[in-house]
Formats: C-alpha cells, sequence, structure tokens
C-alpha cells in the first residue's frame, strides 16, 4: 500500500504554487512527464506543448471524476459543464459558445464595462481609494450581469459579485474557515439562481433573448430535456462568475503597471488616442502576458482512459493525469524569456486562431474551445481584463506600491493590498502639504 505521506497532493498545501517546482526536482533537466502519486492514486505530472496536447485528446483523457469533490463542487457546482465528457460535454457547451465566444456578444459587453469603470475612474479621481480588486468586483461583476440579462439593482449586483468572488477566494483552502463561507456563498447564490430560471419559466420574469438567462432557462440537454432549475442556475453562474475570476488577474496587472510605469503611459496614449476603455491593442498585450505569468490556476487533472505514454514515462488506465499549467504557460522550452514579463511577445498577436494554436499558453485550458475542455469565455476575459487594464492605466490615477507582494503558499493567491488605487493628485497619507501638522 502507498504510504499517504508520499502523496504529492499534501505538496499543494505546503508549497502551494511551488508544488511543480519540487516534482520536477525529481525529473531529468527538460522532462515533460515524472510519475508520481496524487490524491491516492498513480500519477502522471506533465507540462509543455506535447502535454496539452494528449491532456485534451478526449480519446485517451476523460473529465468525469478527476476533479477532487471539494472543488467541482464549492467551485463549478454539482452536475456541471466541467465535470461531463463526450456527447454530453459538446452538447451543453455549445450553450457556452453561442454566449461567451461570440465575438458579437463580446461586443454586447463592451459597452456594460466602459460604463461600469467610467464610474470607477470618476470615484478614484474624486478622492476614493481602494483596491483595484474590490473595483474590478464591482465594475465586471455588474457589467456581467448586465449582460447576462439578469434583474436587480446596482448594488444589488455588486453584493451577489462579491459573494462569487468570494467562492473563487475560499475554494481552495478546504482547511481554513473561509472554505465555510465558501459554501454558504455557493449555497446562496445556487438557490437565488434557481429562483431566477424557475421565475423566467413561470412567465414572472422576463428573459431577454440571446441573453444567459434566457438561455439557461430553456437550456435542453443532449437527450431533448430541460436542465433542472437548479443545474441551470449552476450554469447560469458558471457563465458569468468565471468573469469575476478574472479581477484576481486585474490585481496582478495592478501590480505589472506599478513596476512598469512605461507601459502605463503607452497604454493610456492608446487609450486617450482611441477615446474608450476596451479593445486596445496594447493594453490586451499586456493582458496576455499577465494571464500566462500570474499564479492561478496551478494543474488541472484528468484521467487515463487507456494506458498512456508521455516523454518515456507510462502509467495505466484509470491514473491520474495532471497538467501542470503554471509550468507549461512558463515552460523555457516553449517561451523565449519565459520567466520574464515581457508583453511585446502578445504585440501584434490578434488573431485567436493564432492564440489558441500556441501549444503552451494555457491559462484557461488548451486546444479549441469547441472540441475540448478549453474555457469559451478567453474573448471575455480579454475584454474585461484589459479594459481593466486601460482603466488602472489613466493618468488621473496612480497605484500604490504598498501591498503588492504574492504568497506562493495560499491558493488562489493575489497581491495582497489587491493594488490599492487613488487619485494621482491626492496628497500622500500623513502629508501635512507644507503646513504646521497641529494646525
Amino acid at each position: 500500500m502507498a504510504n499517504p505521506l508520499d502523496d504529492d497532493a499534501i505538496l499543494l498545501l505546503t508549497r502551494g504554487y511551488d508544488t511543480s517546482e519540487t516534482i520536477w526536482q525529481r525529473a531529468r533537466p527538460g522532462a515533460r512527464a515524472v510519475r508520481t502519486q496524487a490524491l491516492g492514486s498513480d500519477a502522471l505530472f506533465m507540462r509543455g506543448a506535447e502535454a496539452v496536447e494528449l491532456f485534451y485528446d478526449e480519446s485517451k483523457v476523460r473529465r468525469h471524476g478527476a476533479m477532487p469533490m471539494v472543488i467541482q463542487e464549492s467551485l463549478f457546482g454539482h452536475g456541471s459543464v466541467h465535470s461531463l465528457d463526450t456527447a454530453a460535454h459538446r452538447h451543453r457547451k455549445g450553450t457556452f459558445l453561442g454566449l461567451a465566444y461570440d465575438d458579437a456578444e463580446v461586443r454586447r459587453l463592451e459597452p456594460h464595462l466602459e460604463r461600469e469603470w467610467g464610474e470607477e475612474l470618476a470615484d478614484w479621481i474624486a478622492g476614493g481609494e481602494r483596491s483595484a480588486y474590490d473595483a474590478a468586483v464591482g465594475a465586471i461583476g455588474r457589467a456581467m450581469q448586465r449582460w447576462a440579462g439578469l434583474p436587480g439593482t446596482a448594488d444589488a449586483k455588486t453584493r451577489w459579485a462579491r459573494r462569487q468572488a468570494q467562492i473563487v477566494d475560499g475554494f481552495g483552502v478546504p482547511y481554513s474557515p473561509e472554505f465555510l463561507l465558501t459554501m454558504a456563498n455557493r449555497w446562496w447564490s445556487d438557490r437565488h439562481a434557481s429562483a431566477l430560471i424557475e421565475a423566467v419559466r413561470t412567465g414572472a420574469l422576463e428573459a431577454t433573448a440571446g441573453t444567459a438567462l434566457h438561455a439557461w432557462a430553456w437550456h435542453r440537454d443532449h437527450e431533448g430535456e430541460l436542465l433542472p432549475a437548479r443545474l441551470a442556475g449552476i450554469e447560469l453562474q458558471n457563465s458569468f462568475r468565471p468573469a469575476i475570476a478574472v479581477c484576481r488577474f486585474v490585481a496582478f496587472a495592478a501590480k505589472a503597471l506599478h513596476e512598469r510605469p512605461e507601459w502605463r503611459e503607452r497604454i493610456a496614449a492608446e487609450t486617450a488616442e482611441r477615446g474608450r476603455l476596451t479593445g486596445g491593442p496594447l493594453a490586451t498585450a499586456f493582458a496576455h502576458e499577465v494571464r500566462r505569468t500570474a499564479l492561478f490556476v496551478p494543474m488541472l487533472p484528468g484521467r487515463a482512459i487507456d494506458e498512456v505514454e508521455l516523454d518515456g514515462e507510462r502509467v495505466s488506465a484509470g491514473a491520474l493525469l495532471l497538467l501542470d499549467v503554471l509550468g507549461t504557460d512558463l515552460d523555457e522550452s516553449s517561451w523565449e524569456r519565459a520567466g520574464e514579463f515581457v508583453p511585446e511577445r502578445f504585440v501584434g498577436v490578434d488573431d485567436w486562431a493564432e492564440i489558441e494554436a500556441m501549444g503552451a499558453f494555457v491559462p484557461q485550458g488548451g486546444g479549441h474551445p469547441s472540441t475540448g475542455h478549453r474555457c469559451p469565455g478567453e474573448k471575455v476575459t480579454i475584454a474585461t481584463l484589459s479594459s481593466a487594464i486601460a482603466a488602472l492605466s489613466d493618468p488621473r490615477v496612480t497605484i500604490l506600491g504598498e501591498g503588492l507582494d504574492v504568497s506562493r503558499r495560499r491558493m488562489p493567491t493575489k497581491p495582497a493590498s489587491g493594488g490599492v488605487v487613488r487619485s494621482a493628485h491626492r496628497r500622500p497619507r500623513g502629508s501635512s502639504g507644507g503646513r504646521c501638522p497641529f494646525h
């Protein structure tokens, strides 16, 4: 019997994002795969484009039963698309593709982002002080809920966005009291979303055709049956919560912008010239590099359908396959200056087919969204993140340097302060402006 103390899942609790580095130290230099043990199972830890190709081959790897239940239930919800395979997965994912991957739908989101980030900027300029992360939860959360066709006041949307953000913040710490709050917010959100679905189905609430609310209220599974209201509500949340998770990238973007004032100036000039916050090429390139380098998803699990081999390492059917997401995004064999933050590498890369063809670029999964498990919301992610980057580059605000340290043990993580922002013309804390401090 395997020694449970040799299980590398324990490393995630003790080493966090440095787990992959610890595991690769056992392998030969440049290895693409290394055998290990995780979650009580033989496992193959993999990285690089070759690993991505294998991991997203549905004839060799299945998702059902691979994700730890504590993550599946808290973050994605019971029965969600993330746990499906083959025809059932493709059918339900088709609705997500129609909602989030369609360019017209992304364009429909952009005015909401302009409005919400405009309000956040105005508040900062007027003297408000809060983190880029907190501002993003409000701005992106409200924009996404309006895009999804959800009812409610701006304050109500902000409150639900904060619940969704806490679900993302707490799902990875089942050892902490924060996880209890995550499950409470999961319960409340599932009940609320289910009630919205029921209201649409009974005619008590009108849902605009083409919105996520309408799509999930009337979605039928691959056998032609309406989803149970609770499951439809879970998928409704999965249509907008991932964009709220992007707020963690916004905090990393604030840190990166503070450390690279020349990029803030370039993006500010681009935004001023274009006259809007959304769609800027430089902001988009910066957003891609934030996604490549930021600490978020460390690895993804799958199960081998049959015997699998990669780079000379072989495991039998049923073994756990772990894709090293961070190690692939920072793979020195795949990227020039892999460990450096270089937004220039994405400048001029404006074709999504080109992005999806980057085998070692997997911040939201690999392969193609329509044929595999790659997240269909990447276009929405870039729209939300690039608009945030444009707002944070506004010369009328400044990003404070305090609290930008990042814990590599806590998962998910972000800069400690979230990247505090305030008016560029506001006096620093403790400044008397040359006056006597007692008057």
